[in-house]
């Protein structure tokens, strides 16, 4: 089910010489007529619109899944709706705690122990128990959503060399290698806490599932390298499947009929995966 202004979809899909044939739309209208490449303050709502009901029907089952394309985070704050991205906003609505953001493509699957924070505070913020939720969340997902009994998750450390016991920082020693000896007790398959810069090496990343990475850029930089065209956003933790684009809203190419679909394609094709897994067990 496509969600959207059904008169703006189909004129967009005549622009491109194509057909609304077979496309199913709920249509949710305009709140004002929508000009490509252009904000408008005015559609803020119509835009949260669409999450709400994309979210009602993934809680009441209609929905196996929602797939999300990129929005402007500004023009929704500029109309005066407080508003810090996706994943904050679903993670509130469905009164969940604490979600995990991952990134997916190429074979890599790399999740976030921190977001969107300067570099000068991603130390503090990975504490013992921020890194053994984050962990759980990753380990919980990876078995219920992707399917792996019993997941291979690889740990970076903080520093480099991992610290180099401690010549380098301590993080890995008193924070990173307690969490994971305590989950490994409980039999959790964690290696690490490894040095980032060989972590993504290709006999390192032999036989895992997943990657955890300590900040934004230690993991997406090497993401986006390998799979820009086609990774996916998957949020981890949520009650429902969520997947999305890993790009931006590229407001240059809106109208074109040069931008790539791959991504798009990509995060469809995972949801539906995730779908019938979870359909499954």
């Amino acid at each position: 089910m496509v969600l959207g202004d059904r008169q703006l979809i189909e004129e967009r899909v005549r622009q491109l010489g194509r057909s609304t044939d077979g496309l199913d739309i709920l249509n949710i209208p305009l709140a004002v007529p929508s000009e490509p490449g252009k904000l408008d303050v005015r559609n803020a709502g119509y835009v949260l619109a669409l999450l709400d009901r994309a979210l009602a029907g993934c809680v009441s089952g209609e929905y196996a899944a929602m797939v999300t394309g990129p929005l402007h985070k500004g023009v929704i704050n500029d109309a005066g709706i407080p508003f810090t991205g996706h994943t904050e906003y679903l993670a509130e609505k469905t009164g969940t705690a604490r979600v995990v953001m991952m990134l997916a493509g190429a074979g890599l699957r790399v999740a976030l122990a921190t977001t969107h924070l300067p570099l000068k505070d991603v130390s503090a913020a990975i504490t013992p128990q921020e890194l053994e939720t984050t962990i759980r969340i990753l380990h919980a997902d990876l078995r219920t959503k992707f399917g792996f009994d019993h997941p291979r998750i690889l740990v970076a450390g903080l520093n480099p060399h991992a610290g180099e016991d401690g010549h380098m920082g301590y993080e890995e020693i008193e924070v990173i290698k307690p969490v994971l000896d305590k989950l490994r007790a409980e039999g959790m398959n964690l290696i690490g806490p490894l040095p980032a810069d060989t972590l993504f090496t290709k006999n390192v990343l032999a036989g895992s599932h997943a990657q955890l990475a300590m900040y934004h850029d230690q993991g997406l930089a090497v993401l986006k390298f390998a799979a820009f065209d086609e990774g996916i956003n998957v949020t981890l933790g949520l009650p429902i499947i969520r997947t999305s684009v890993d790009h931006g809203t590229a407001f240059d190419l809106a109208g074109t009929g040069k931008a790539s679909p791959t991504s798009l394609f990509a995060a469809v094709d995972a949801a539906i995966d995730m779908a019938r897994r979870r359909r499954t067990t």
